[in-house]
């Protein structure tokens, strides 16, 4: 398959399913090796960027996704007029970091590093789609297991789990201390 052909052909398919697909997968349809077929991806990328395009591609993982360039977001909102924005509470923040750096996780395991309930954290962090529900603990009463998702790497602009920042100790206990006092309060009220 000719390289121009190639291209139009990976760009249809990532239009087209409009999420996230395998370079494995990608690199079938264009009959070349997965690591050829990244390079190709990172040149388009890059054209793509020069010509000031109002797409870009973006890696994840072992996956490549077409999305609109995080600059252009204002004009999207404009017609879409509903932006998917949410807001992430300090609770929020630590019960995810908890979830990112230790996954797979249960609930408990988040609740002993937080030291407070997390139901209504994990919830909404599923509802945002920065969470998913990974399997099962083989344990007694099999409690679910969560891990972080593909929109949680876009959301954080990371590509893998291996780019996020390592966590310090002072971080570590900062984020105790903070548990700690939201328990407190928790016990007062």
């Amino acid at each position: 398959m000719e390289r121009q052909r190639q291209e139009a052909a990976l760009e249809a398919v990532l239009f087209t399913m409009g999420e996230s697909v395998e370079v494995k997968r990608l690199a079938e349809i264009i009959e070349e090796t997965p690591k050829k077929t990244k390079e190709i991806l990172e040149q388009m990328k890059e054209k793509w960027e020069e010509e000031g395009r109002g797409v870009t591609l973006i890696a994840l993982e072992d996956s490549w996704q077409m999305c609109t360039r995080p600059e252009l977001y204002d004009c999207l909102i404009q017609i879409a007029k509903v932006p998917r924005k949410y807001v992430l509470s300090d609770t929020l923040l630590e019960t995810l970091s908890i979830v990112a750096y230790k996954q797979p996780v249960t609930r408990l395991d988040v609740e002993r590093v937080r030291g407070v309930n997390c139901d209504h954290a994990i919830n909404r962090l599923l509802e945002f789609g920065l969470v998913e529900e990974i399997g099962r603990l083989d344990a007694p009463g099999r409690p679910l297991l969560f891990g972080t998702t593909e929109q949680f790497l876009r959301t954080f602009g990371v590509s893998s789990l291996e780019d996020l920042p390592e966590l310090s100790a002072v971080q570590v206990e900062e984020f105790k201390e903070q548990a700690e006092a939201e328990a407190q309060l928790q016990l007062e009220i």
